[in-house]
C-alpha cells in the first residue's frame, strides 16, 4: 500500500501510519495462536548459536518474557558445552569425547556441574530478569532430584566404552517447576541429574533428552529446540529438502540416515510427542527471535514433528 493509497473509507495513509498498520497486522496474525497457547506449558532447550552470542541470548531472554506476557507458561533447558569446555581447559582437564559423549571423569563432573549451575544457569536467569524483574529462577536438576539416571557407556565399532559420570534420564520429578510455574515464573533447568544408584553423585545427561523428558512430564504443548540449522532436511546437502512438518512415522523411518548431530535432537523431538507433548520443533536458533515467529506467525522458523494423527487429518 502506497502513502497516497486509498483506504477502503477514504482515509490516506502517511508513511508513519503505513507502519503502525504493518506493526498492527502483525500482532493480530498472532492472535490465533495466543488463543491456542495461552496458559499453555512450552519448553524451550536453549543451545546452540544463541547461547554463545551476546546478542541472541538477550533476544532470547526477551522472547521467554514475552511469551509469559502473552500468557503462556515457558521453562527453559538448557546445556553448556561451550562454557563447559572453556572451563575444563582452565583447570587442565582433558576433555574427550567418545560417540558424541563427552567422558565425563570425577573429577570433570564437578566442574560441569559448577558451570551449568553456578554459570549458565545464573546468566539465563539474570537475563530474564532485566526484562522482567522476579520472573526468571534456577531449578536445578541436582539436589533437588528433578532429574534421575543412570550411568550409561557407549559402543564403537563393537567394542564398549566407559564415559564415566554420564547418563541416561530414567525419572522426572516436575514439582519444582510446577511450583515456578504457579507462581508464573520462567522455570530455568539445567541438565545435571543425580545417579539413582549413587544419589551423592551428579550424572551429565544430554539437555535435549532432558527437554524432551521435562516436556513430557509437564504434558507440555509445545517443545521448541535452538539449532544451527535451519531445519530438518529429507535429502542433506539439498538445501531445498528442507521440511516443515514432519510426522512421528515419516520421522522414525528418516531417523537412520540422518547426520549424526541431528539424531540424538530428532529423537528427542520424536520422543516427546510419543510421550504426549502437542509437537516439537527444532529452530535455527540464529535468527532474531525466531522462537516468536514459530510461536506466533504461519511462517514459521524449522522443522516441527506432529503426531500421526495430525498428519493424517491435513
Amino acid at each position: 500500500m502506497g502513502a497516497q493509497d486509498v483506504m477502503p473509507e477514504g482515509v490516506f495513509l502517511d508513511q508513519e501510519h503505513e507502519l503502525a498498520a504493518v506493526k498492527a497486522a502483525t500482532l493480530i496474525e498472532s492472535l490465533p495462536w495466543i488463543k491456542r497457547y495461552s496458559g499453555k506449558v512450552v519448553v524451550v532447550k536453549f543451545g546452540g548459536n544463541a547461547m554463545v552470542n551476546d546478542g541472541l541470548k538477550r533476544q532470547f531472554a526477551e522472547d521467554m518474557v514475552y511469551l509469559r506476557y502473552a500468557g503462556l507458561h515457558p521453562v527453559v533447558v538448557h546445556g553448556g558445552g561451550p562454557q563447559i569446555s572453556a572451563a575444563l581447559k582452565e583447570q587442565g582437564i582433558s576433555s574427550e569425547f567418545r560417540g558424541g559423549y563427552r567422558v565425563t571423569t570425577t573429577e570433570a563432573i564437578t566442574v560441569v556441574r559448577d558451570v551449568l549451575a553456578g554459570e549458565v544457569n545464573k546468566e539465563i536467569v539474570d537475563l530474564i530478569n532485566e526484562h522482567g524483574a522476579g520472573l526468571g529462577i534456577g531449578v536445578f536438576g541436582d539436589g533437588g532430584s528433578m532429574f534421575s539416571g543412570q550411568q550409561r557407556g557407549v559402543v564403537i565399532d563393537g567394542e564398549e566404552f566407559d564415559l564415566g559420570h554420564v547418563g541416561d534420564i530414567t525419572e522426572v520429578d516436575p514439582s519444582g517447576v510446577l511450583a515456578a510455574i504457579a507462581a508464573n515464573q520462567i522455570p530455568v533447568v539445567s541438565s545435571i541429574a543425580i545417579d539413582e544408584a549413587h544419589p551423592e553423585q551428579a550424572l551429565n545427561v544430554n539437555a535435549d533428552a532432558a527437554a524432551a523428558a521435562l516436556a513430557i512430564s509437564l504434558r507440555a504443548s509445545k517443545l521448541l529446540m535452538l539449532t544451527d540449522v535451519p531445519g530438518l532436511y529429507r535429502n542433506w546437502p539439498d538445501r531445498d529438502s528442507i521440511i516443515d512438518l514432519i510426522s512421528v512415522d515419516e520421522l522414525r523411518e528418516l531417523l537412520p540416515s540422518l547426520e549424526s548431530g541431528m539424531i540424538p535432537k530428532m529423537t528427542a523431538c520424536l520422543d516427546a510427542v510419543v510421550g504426549g507433548v502437542g509437537g516439537a520443533t527444532i529452530i535455527d536458533g540464529r535468527i532474531p527471535h525466531s522462537i516468536l515467529l514459530e510461536v506466533f506467525t504461519l511462517r514459521g522458523a524449522g522443522t516441527e514433528v506432529i503426531p500421526n494423527e495430525k498428519r493424517t487429518a491435513s
